[in-house]
């Protein structure tokens, strides 16, 4: 029995080890991914329409802007090794493998990937939302993110549709604090209570790529990739907006949540090419 459990015990240790230039190092660690939310360079202060203490913005288009609410979805996590080999992490599975980023929830802006493979990676892939194939509101199938997207005051499930919300910002604009309400997410058209005709809208699932400036080694340490999303682009992206207000000739609407009108905000955060990369960048590796 004794000679059993020994026998039980290293067996377990082997799985976990294997051993190189006889140095014995982890077979799998954990990856952390920080998420900074900023404006420009500038951390994000969230605040209500009088807050002293909530970081105001100047648009590129000359209009100042501060948050009262700012969330988004990350999902479909991949990172790549050196040798270009894709490592996916939980992508057809949101409870394991998707979160909601919450300016207001600081323990819900580092997310861990768990069990990664020793190895080195030099790129992170994610989504800025769900792809469409998992985008519906199962409670039964993924109930824990379905809990935390729609639990106390996250609400990011359309309340109209079938899907979730992958951005969700409320704030105010223009010194007399109108207003701002940006809420995306991928949308259907047809005809109501006929799903054979319902057909894709506005996707608004953006893919993102991101070249670490150093590889990430996974072994000994559990690293940590931090990732700033810059919301400076949501005015001042590719497409440089003007919410409507009075004595300006306006390009969006800044709180009616029609198609149309979104797709700016989605392009601008998320990107639409290479070439418009939206709002995503590496800003270190330690």
């Amino acid at each position: 029995m004794k000679n059993l459990r020994k026998y039980v015990v290293l067996s377990a240790i082997s799985a976990v080890l294997f051993s190189c230039d006889g140095e014995s190092v982890p077979v799998v660690n954990d990856v952390n991914l920080e998420f900074t939310n900023t404006f420009a360079d500038k951390a994000i202060v969230l605040g209500d329409a009088n807050s002293a203490a909530a970081t105001k913005h100047t648009s590129q288009q000359d209009q100042v802007h501060h948050f009262q609410e700012l969330k988004y979805v990350v999902s479909n996590i991949r990172l790549v090794t050196s040798e270009g080999k894709e490592l996916p992490y939980n992508i057809n599975d949101l409870d394991k493998g998707a979160t909601v980023i919450d300016q207001a929830k600081p323990y819900s802006l580092t997310y861990t990937l768990s069990n990664i493979p020793a190895s080195e990676y030099k790129q992170i892939k994610f989504g800025l939302g769900i792809k469409s194939e998992l985008n519906t509101l199962d409670q039964t199938r993924f109930p824990k993110f379905y809990e935390a997207a729609g639990a106390n005051d996250t609400k990011m499930h359309w309340e109209w549709g079938t899907g979730y919300r992958f951005t969700k910002i409320e704030g105010f604009y223009d010194v007399d604090n109108k207003t701002l309400s940006v809420h995306t997410g991928s949308t259907v058209k047809g005809k109501k209570d006929e799903p054979e005709s319902y057909k894709q809208g506005v996707d608004a699932y953006r893919d993102i790529t991101l070249d670490l400036p150093k590889n990430v080694v996974v072994g000994h340490k559990s690293p940590t990739i931090i990732i700033k999303a810059d919301f400076d682009k949501l005015l001042s992206g590719n497409t440089k907006i003007t919410l409507a207000s009075e004595g300006r000739d306006p390009n969006a609407t800044p709180s009616i949540h029609t198609a149309n009108n979104m797709k700016v905000f989605v392009d601008n955060l998320g990107g639409d090419s290479k070439e418009n990369k939206g709002m995503f960048s590496i800003i270190g590796v330690k």
